[in-house]
């Protein structure tokens, strides 16, 4: 999980940022990226890509990595901006966002699977968050912020839709919920198309 740093290591870079988002696919809810600069050299046991850790264990990792590391930040575009600019580049924009706003300044990015509008050296590697400690941390940092986002925040305010549970994704209880309440306006209107009709998307 550490040969792309230790080849940056290597030519005198010592602030490398692990950038990686979550939410891309959600019904419902902010897009949210997170950015976190880790100490040249250190290894955090267990990191890996978010979506194969028990929640259990990226709560545990969530806490080992904002305490170990030498930066990080998290950062959100809500829904009505997704819907206006699409998933992509509101996906690249929390990116953005989560780069600049790093309390320390980044001499290098290692970006999972997409590039950062900032004039900073960076590579986009697939699948970064199950081969780059750096970016696997930004996963579950992006991961956790995310999910408690749903859990303590939104489901407390639509709490019709089972927030908390499928966390915005597609699932079956949600699309049922959908079906039963209409959208809230946290959803993406533009995700909605197979569930509603473009006319009944502008009653809401």
């Amino acid at each position: 999980m550490l040969g792309h740093e230790q080849l940056l290591w290597d030519e005198g870079y010592r602030a490398i940022a692990g950038v990686d988002e979550v939410g891309r696919g959600c019904l419902f809810g902010d897009v949210v990226a997170a950015a976190v600069i880790l100490p040249p050299g250190l290894v955090i046991e267990g990191v890996n890509d978010s979506k194969k850790l028990s929640e259990k264990k990226r709560d545990q990792l969530y806490e080992i990595i904002l305490r170990e590391c030498i930066a990080w930040s998290a950062a959100c575009v809500d829904s009505a901006t997704i819907d206006r600019i699409n998933i992509k580049q509101s996906a690249r924009l929390a990116m953005k966002l989560a780069v600049e706003s790093l309390q320390t300044a980044p001499d290098y990015l290692l970006v999972d699977a997409e590039k950062v509008d900032v004039p900073i050296g960076q590579c986009s590697i697939i699948k970064g968050d199950a081969t780059s400690q750096s970016i696997a941390a930004a996963s579950i940092v992006a991961k956790v912020t995310r999910d408690r986002l749903c859990s303590s925040v939104w489901e407390q305010e639509y709490p019709s839709y089972g927030i908390a549970i499928h966390k915005g994704y597609a699932t079956k209880l949600h699309r049922e919920r959908l079906m039963e309440h209409g959208p809230s306006p946290l959803h993406r209107k533009s995700f909605l198309g197979k569930l509603f009709p473009e006319e009944q998307l502008v009653l809401f």
